[in-house]
């Protein structure tokens, strides 16, 4: 039986070895993130249209959304009785860099980024304790960001997140791998990233924790990746059908009810397979373009007027319980969901 401790990134200590996957639009924000620091857990914000309730919204996104990753962040320290907070910042996001310097300013713990390579987030972060996870998916992304990283920076990642295919919302593989997702041998490529990551850190003197996520929902899920040598476990979608989710009862209510064969791979408008739950609106996109009026500036690889379908209406929609007209992003055991749960019963049962 694996021996299952805290999860130690530098100074931080998380009493319980779990992340909280950030889930955007609006999905993980004060209230998620808040209740799992103050259990012990690391807390995570999307800062993805993080700001789609303000009132300016519409006529300034951008504006909008800094000004909110400010205000949440707050809101989730009043909550987290002094536990660990961090972000999840896409690195495709538009003004990529203000949204991490505006995270940074509100005091942020961590920063977890991914959905392309943060190569120059150091730069950004400067000087500022705030520890920087880039989220992997191979051993050759891994390597390339720990070389890119010493050599122009002299700095190291403090922890990564290896992002399996099983995860939830956009995926870093191509689709015919998520077809065959027994045949990607995944837990081969875990043992060599962390193999690297270990002989990185040794080779420097420090510590590089190594955090699993994707298609984990249970205890003995965690417990299989720190067999393999991980140092905890990042997990999102089990999170979402929890009474503290910033998500209207009705987008909790469609995991309840989905059955395995409902959660599908599905093409992203912004260019990226991603895995969803199947429902009216994904029907009708696959017939032909939902028409969409004004751009709310959220993906840079979004091609706007071209796009198929507006990811932040359809995001925005799932968050606020317009469920038949959404995007309902999930991993693929959202299935598993029965009921609606407390974040405290679920961190109970991956405590050390």
């Amino acid at each position: 039986m694996v021996e299952v401790k805290p999860l130690k990134i530098g100074d931080l200590t998380a009493r319980v070895p779990v992340i909280q996957g950030g889930m955007g639009v609006g999905v993980s924000l004060s209230s998620l993130a808040g209740a799992v620091a103050a259990e012990g857990g690391i807390g995570v914000l999307s800062t993805a249209q993080i700001g789609y309730r303000e009132s300016d919204f519409d006529t300034d996104p951008i504006g909008a959304n800094l000004r909110a990753i400010g205000t949440e962040i707050g809101k989730a320290r009043e909550l987290a009785k002094g536990g660990i907070l961090g972000v999840n910042i896409m690195v495709a996001t538009r003004r990529y860099e203000d949204y991490v310097k505006a995270a940074v300013a509100a005091g942020i713990d961590l920063i977890i980024s991914g959905a392309g390579l943060p190569m120059d987030l150091p730069k950004i972060v400067g000087e500022a304790k705030t520890k920087l996870l880039p989220i992997v998916s191979s051993v050759k992304s891994a390597q390339v960001i720990m070389r890119y990283w010493w050599k122009k920076y002299n700095r190291l990642p403090d922890a990564i997140v290896i992002e399996g295919p099983l995860a939830g919302g956009h995926l870093g593989f191509h689709k015919e791998q998520l077809d065959d997702i027994e045949g990607l041998h995944y837990d081969e490529e875990v043992r060599a990233i962390i193999a690297l990551v270990n002989e990185t850190a040794v080779e420097h003197g420090v510590k590089i924790p190594v955090i699993m996520a994707g298609g984990v929902y249970e205890r003995a899920d965690m417990e299989h990746y720190l067999e393999l040598g991980a140092s905890g476990v990042q997990m999102a979608t089990r999170f979402v059908t929890t009474y503290e989710c910033d998500a209207d009862d009705a987008y909790k209510q469609a995991y309840i009810n989905a059955k395995k064969d409902d959660i599908v791979i599905v093409q992203s408008p912004v260019g990226m397979p991603g895995r969803a739950i199947l429902n009216p609106f994904m029907k009708k996109a696959k017939e032909g373009q939902i028409p969409h009026e004004k751009c709310h500036l959220c993906i840079s690889t979004c091609k706007g007027a071209d796009t198929p379908y507006c990811i932040t209406d359809a995001l925005i929609n799932a968050v606020t319980g317009k469920v038949d007209d959404a995007l309902l992003f999930c991993g693929a055991n959202a299935y598993r969901a029965t009921k609606l749960e407390h974040v405290r019963d679920i961190l109970d049962d991956f405590k050390p």
